[in-house]
């Protein structure tokens, strides 16, 4: 265990001495600020005084939907239900909703760049096996008296925490910056769910962390992908680029083929939990755990093809 602990902090700080490592932390501040920024400037001044009577006017629309239109899919129904009964709730609770210029509002707006955040865990995981073999130093690895599959774990383990380092950057700086350009005032506000038929108030700490685990799903995949093309082919600009063009084109992929029932067992058409969340899924009869199930299996796969091909073949070579 000592052993492994070892090869990790070492992987670790090979990361963090090279320039690279701090160059991209600046650069994810910046787009954060940035994003902080322009929304303070389009944003209302005002800010969102008259919420009550704007969601009572969207409670009044819903309402005129749901009896003028007969033939509304269930689940757009049920939708419309929930956020009559949501919006009902803030009124007499006075819990203003989340928009992007509150403090959460601004926090979950940033998610979307935990995608940056997985083009810079591609970068670090592809290079780290591949790096090794062009530079010659995987042979002094192979020299400690450490199996090949400790040392391949702590460069995957390496490239995780990576990733979880910038994931806590993101949401710390987005936090305090949300809360210096739209007030700290909201932080104790509560997640409002509809659970069973009824409203009830959740962490919004929780609820923002549920949404980047959901969020992340897709980057641990495309993550472990690079890490097994890199391991397997030992160059990282291949495991870099058909990383980085399946991470952006697999959803587009998928929605071509939706069509198809066979596409539900393409991983990129599985790796988007939200859609039994916030929507429908993209085939019918597609359910939550058959998509874990679909991305244990990938995962697993990734996995195993990096140890084997790492372990069994000559590395040192």
């Amino acid at each position: 265990m000592l052993n492994i602990i070892n090869l990790i902090r070492n992987e670790n700080m090979k990361n963090f001495r090279v320039v690279s490592t701090w160059v991209m932390v600046a650069i994810l501040l910046l787009m954060v600020a940035i994003g902080g920024i322009i929304t303070k400037t389009t944003s209302n001044s005002e800010g969102n005084k008259d919420w009550k009577a704007e969601i009572s006017k969207q409670n009044e629309q819903f309402k005129s939907m749901l009896s003028e239109q007969q033939g509304l899919p269930k689940a757009v129904k049920d939708r419309y239900e929930k956020d009559i009964k949501i919006n009902e709730y803030r009124i007499k609770h006075d819990i203003p909703p989340v928009e992007t210029n509150t403090l959460w509002g601004f926090v979950i707006s940033c998610i979307g760049i935990i995608a940056i955040v997985s083009l810079f865990t591609i970068i670090k995981a592809a290079s780290s096996v591949a790096s090794e073999f062009s530079s010659g130093t995987i042979k002094l690895l192979l020299i400690r008296p450490a199996k090949r599959w400790k040392i391949l774990l702590s460069k995957y383990i390496s490239a995780m925490l990576f990733a979880i380092g910038l994931l806590v950057v993101l949401f710390s700086f987005s936090f305090i910056l949300g809360g210096v350009l739209f007030s700290f005032k909201g932080a104790s506000h509560p997640y409002l769910a509809f659970v069973d038929g009824a409203v009830v108030e959740k962490s919004m700490v929780l609820n923002v962390f549920g949404k980047y685990g959901l969020a992340c799903v897709d980057s641990i995949m495309m993550v472990t992908f690079a890490f097994m093309i890199s391991t397997v082919f030992r160059n990282s600009a291949l495991a870099i680029g058909l990383s980085i063009f399946l991470m952006f084109t697999g959803g587009t992929i998928v929605g071509l083929l939706s069509k198809y029932d066979w596409v539900k067992y393409i991983l990129f058409a599985n790796t988007d939990l939200t859609q039994y969340i916030d929507g429908t899924p993209l085939v019918e009869g597609m359910t939550m755990a058959f998509s874990i199930v679909m991305i244990i299996i990938y995962f697993a796969a990734f996995n195993f093809i990096s140890w084997f091909n790492f372990s069994k073949r000559d590395v040192a070579a």
